[in-house]
């Protein structure tokens, strides 16, 4: 792993003791995952150690923002990353990679760099694996407490508009991950 051990505990930390309980799509086992997957990307992907560095910092930080707002949580996340990175080794110029790797995971997505697209994909990996149509669940059950009106005949319309919509953008993820995200897809819309 790219993240020193007291980076990753202070940011757990943090994620369960501020995110509420109702975050089930967006809380610290998102987190961890996002981590794992941007690793497993980065390594397919060609990194170097230093570009993994900078993606696991951005993996671990790209939802804190959740602690203090749902809208926008990636220009928060963004700040707090700002506020502490420097405490844990990290300079300006790094800094700011970290932030524009964060942003890159704001949908839409629009990665510019082979790093954005690795996070970007990493983010979004569960929609290539059998546990997509429970990811998408949790989120369902999230968004739903922010807005009891939301419905799930609603909820699966925007889920099939978005995964029409999404795309990966690593050799890795097109590779891997389209078959069973177009099988989810497929799945919402003609039913099992």
């Amino acid at each position: 792993m790219h993240i020193k051990q007291a980076m990753l505990d202070f940011v757990i930390n943090l994620l369960k003791s501020k995110i509420p309980d109702t975050y089930y799509y967006h809380n610290y086992e998102h987190t961890l995952y996002v981590i794992e997957k941007a690793a497993e990307i980065g390594n397919h992907e060609g990194c170097t150690d230093d570009e993994l560095r900078l993606l696991s910092a951005a993996a671990l930080w790209h939802d804190t923002g959740y602690i203090n707002t749902y809208q926008d949580h990636e220009e928060e996340s963004c700040k707090l990353a700002r506020k502490y990175l420097p405490g844990y080794g990290f300079n300006n110029a790094e800094i700011e990679i970290i932030c524009n790797l964060i942003m890159a995971t704001k949908i839409p997505h629009s990665p510019t760099t082979k790093l954005e697209e690795i996070l970007a994909d990493a983010d979004m990996e569960y929609l290539g694996t059998d546990v997509a149509a429970t990811q998408a669940n949790n989120l369902y059950r999230e968004l739903n407490t922010l807005n009891p009106l939301l419905t799930k005949d609603e909820w699966d319309r925007i889920e099939v508009r978005f995964l029409q919509e999404h795309r990966f953008f690593t050799n890795y993820c097109k590779k891997l991950s389209v078959p069973a995200k177009v099988r989810y897809m497929n799945n919402l819309i003609y039913g099992s």
